[in-house]
């Protein structure tokens, strides 16, 4: 059984192979990326710890943890072999939620993951990422391709549950009960129309997640 989803990123192969090694060995589905840029490329919102080196050619980790903390809600791991105490507080001032400094053991890795993964059980409440989407919970905003999408509460809070349950067809009637409740005075039809407008707004920014399940009714794909 895969206990994590971990993305390491390091130019060091010698490095990424440890971290790979050691940390599949305790049931972790790893990714290794070799390249900084990559990083902006993959689904972010899959992992649930994220292992950064600092001294990276082209994009330096803490440049690129300020370009994805916003979009990540998981816990980001430094590693470098700076040790002074300014680069260890520019690190967490930019986002990071530890630091590990080189060299370490395969010990050391192990509880440190292990440490940031049992706390991170608790419900992520701030960012939710699925394809080329991300939701700001907190803020009730669509994000797709860095573009804000412009929805009404209820078309928003419509997405936001389709995409947590992402993959399971829902009728119109159970969306408009998980949404507006049973007390609202409505229809359930209304989310026949709620749905052909957030179509139109997604559709404008060249993203479809929505499928129409005939008979059934919706799902975000």
């Amino acid at each position: 059984m895969t206990l994590a989803h971990i993305l390491a990123v390091d130019d060091e192969p010698a490095v990424l192979a440890l971290l790979q090694h050691t940390l599949q060995k305790e049931g972790h589905l790893v990714t290794v990326l070799s390249e900084a840029s990559l990083v902006l490329d993959t689904q972010l919102g899959s992992f649930d710890l994220i292992l950064l080196d600092v001294m990276m050619p082209g994009i330096d980790g803490f440049t690129l943890c300020r370009q994805i903390r916003e979009k990540v809600d998981c816990p980001i791991l430094f590693l470098t072999a700076r040790s002074m105490e300014s680069d260890i507080m520019e690190g967490l001032g930019v986002g990071a939620d530890d630091y590990l400094t080189k060299p370490f053991g395969a010990g050391e890795l192990r509880a440190r993951v292990h440490a940031h993964l049992r706390r991170e059980k608790r419900e992520r409440r701030n960012i939710y990422s699925v394809g080329e989407a991300y939701f700001n919970l907190s803020g009730k905003e669509l994000i797709v391709n860095e573009r804000p999408v412009p929805l009404t509460r209820s078309e928003y809070m419509i997405c936001e549950f389709l995409a947590l349950h992402r993959g399971q067809v829902f009728s119109r009637e159970q969306i408009y009960e998980a949404v507006f409740g049973y007390d609202r005075d409505s229809d359930s039809s209304t989310i026949v129309e709620h749905i052909k407008n957030i179509r139109g707004k997604l559709n404008r920014l060249q993203f479809a997640p929505f499928e129409t399940v005939w008979g059934i009714g919706y799902r975000w794909k």
